[in-house]
């Protein structure tokens, strides 16, 4: 993936859209098949993030979450959650705060040709879509505000300990930003509430690496002090 545009005309999604707080977003298509036409879209030479921005429209949020949140979970060369994180942590805040979503021009370009983005939508399409039929509207007042700010905070704390170098400190929170996204995207609290469960054992997770770390170096210490 690289910084070209995709296809010229679409929208800048570099620019900040209106200020204040954004209207309740709808369910419409499904994340797998905006992929999936995209991918088999001939007059397209490049697919970027901005294009994907664009075809989601209000349900951006979740998308753009889940898209760099995925990676994530799966093994990595290293410093891939530190490059990933950084959009997430953006994204994140703009959620928290109840803005519309929008895109700096750094990442609202990047892309990859509408091959190469095929051959990925091949490979993923097909559990994207599994997910999807697993899920359906529930409890959705927990994705709309005031709950959906608070997923959004939530998202932000992930995010940050993304770009942090814990060691295996990105997969589980990794795994709760893509439960709350799925839950954005088809309005479904249930997923949500799991992305809850896998947020409190996220920490817990990490504090715990945290201070075998710190009790690691505090043991070195007095080893080269004796």
């Amino acid at each position: 993936m690289d910084t070209n545009t995709g296809r010229q005309g679409s929208v800048d999604e570099s620019k900040p859209r209106r200020r204040g707080f954004r209207r309740r977003p709808s369910r419409g298509r499904r994340l797998s098949k905006i992929l999936d036409t995209l991918a088999g879209d001939d007059t397209r030479e490049r697919v970027s993030v901005g294009d994907i921005f664009a075809a989601m429209g209000d349900r951006a949020f979740g998308a753009l979450l889940l898209i760099f949140a995925l990676p994530n979970i799966l093994p990595t060369p290293p410093g891939t959650s530190s490059v990933l994180g950084a959009p997430l942590v953006f994204l994140s805040a703009q959620l928290m705060l109840g803005r519309s979503p929008w895109l700096p021009r750094i990442i609202a370009k990047r892309s990859m040709t509408r091959s190469d983005f095929a051959l990925v939508v091949a490979r993923i399409s097909p559990w994207l879509a599994r997910g999807e039929r697993m899920l359906k509207p529930r409890f959705s007042m927990l994705v709309y505000p005031p709950f959906e700010y608070v997923i959004g905070f939530l998202c932000l704390m992930l995010a940050i300990i993304l770009i942090l170098p814990i060691p295996l400190g990105n997969i589980l929170p990794a795994i709760a930003v893509c439960l709350f996204s799925f839950g954005l995207l088809e309005r479904d609290g249930i997923s949500v509430l799991c992305g809850c469960g896998m947020f409190v054992l996220s920490l817990s997770v990490v504090a715990g690496v945290l201070l075998a770390m710190i009790k690691g170096v505090i043991l070195l210490l007095n080893a080269s002090l004796t």
